[in-house]
């Protein structure tokens, strides 16, 4: 664990000191976002902020192959390259998109191809297990691996870029997201299915490590944006992590259903941790196709962060609140996978729940109280 806390403080301190960097670079190349009438900021603001992440997962990385016990990382697999290529390659296509606003098509073209590299660079699933079915553990073919990995792949870096929409949203949920797949993973490893110094809690432990970095210069209000290069590069890592940490597990060393939850969680884990992008995800794109418009062209300010904004939160307590909603879905996904007890893990989730759904409302409540007096934004909150 010592190893893992000195590689999350390196991506921390080098993405807290490289990011204003990024933002003079993201400046001078005139890569900003500009006020338009879905956004909540008011002035334009720089978004390469990715590339900060970037370099800041990097340098963890190298310190990481320099210490003992992570070494081993590096000499067994090729998955800690695979990432980094294929990370930087997306930040890369995402720098153009921040800088030039690629079309739709462009774009995911390119995503395509990133995820292509990651799979052929040796992340890619080796095979699926169907509890409670006669088929048990599947072997996929090469080509279905491929088609399958890189398809897991897009869709989380599409899922994180939905939700980039509020001041430290993005960087606050990746955090979360990044530290759940860490404990399983590395809980997983304690329990004995694999090494605890492995590539799936490697990428987790730099990619949190970085967005807590460049979390100070993107919390409201932001003097940076993630950008695409942010979100995608996000959306790739964990993408990484997921599928790297089902191929780490042994179908054979169980013995029946009750006892194979680390076989198939890793497939639903990453549905847990990613649940709320994914759900708001899917309502854009349902709400934008029965308008018969282009799901993936056509931004509206009907997201989830932007309803909490309707119901009369500030953007702080929005970003709260759907940290909340990320850490509740994420770590009950962890917690049912490593304290195996769904009474206690619901019990404490359903607690929480409740807090956060009376936290969700306030706004509303105290409104009746006051007689239906509308909602004022301070300015230093907005």
């Amino acid at each position: 664990m010592r190893e893992y806390l000195i590689v999350l403080c390196v991506a921390a301190i080098v993405t807290f000191l490289t990011t204003p960097a990024v933002r003079w670079v993201s400046v001078r190349l005139g890569a900003l976002t500009e006020v338009r009438d879905r956004d909540v900021h008011t002035i334009p603001i720089p978004r390469m902020g990715g590339v900060g992440v970037l370099i800041g997962m990097g340098a963890a990385v190298a310190v990481a192959s320099k210490l003992p016990g992570l070494q081993g990382t590096f000499q067994n697999t090729s998955e800690m390259l695979a990432v980094l290529v294929a990370g930087t390659m997306i930040c890369a296509l995402g720098v153009l998109d921040d800088r030039y606003d690629l079309d739709p098509l462009t774009k995911l073209v390119g995503q395509i191809a990133c995820a292509g590299i990651l799979v052929l660079m040796g992340v890619q699933l080796a095979f699926i297990y169907l509890p409670g079915t006669t088929l048990g553990t599947v072997s996929l073919d090469p080509n279905t691996s491929f088609l399958l990995t890189t398809v897991i792949t897009v869709a989380t870096v599409n899922a994180m870029n939905f939700i980039d929409g509020l001041d430290g949203l993005l960087s606050g949920v990746a955090i979360i997201t990044a530290l759940a797949f860490f404990a399983y993973s590395y809980s997983l490893a304690r329990q004995g299915y694999g090494d605890v110094f492995s590539s799936p809690s490697l990428m987790t432990v730099a990619i949190a490590g970085a967005c807590l970095g460049f979390l100070p210069h993107n919390f409201n209000p932001a003097r940076i944006f993630l950008g695409d290069s942010g979100s995608m590069l996000i959306g790739l890592v964990l993408a990484a992590a997921a599928v790297s940490t089902t191929s780490r597990v042994d179908a054979q060393s169980f013995s029946g259903l009750s006892t194979a939850v680390p076989l198939f969680m890793p497939l639903l884990l990453p549905v847990a941790i990613l649940a709320i992008p994914i759900i708001d995800m899917v309502l854009a794109v349902v709400r934008r196709a029965r308008k018969g418009v282009n799901p993936f062209s056509t931004p509206d300010k009907m997201h989830l962060h932007h309803r909490l904004l309707e119901i009369g939160h500030t953007q702080r307590r929005a970003v709260i609140i759907l940290y909340i909603w990320t850490a509740l879905v994420a770590f009950v996904g962890v917690g049912m996978s490593i304290i195996g007890n769904p009474a206690i893990v619901f019990s404490i989730a359903a607690g929480i729940a409740v807090l956060a759904v009376a936290l969700m409302f306030t706004p509303r409540i105290r409104r009746r109280i006051d007689g239906g007096a509308p909602h004022i934004v301070r300015r230093e909150d907005a």
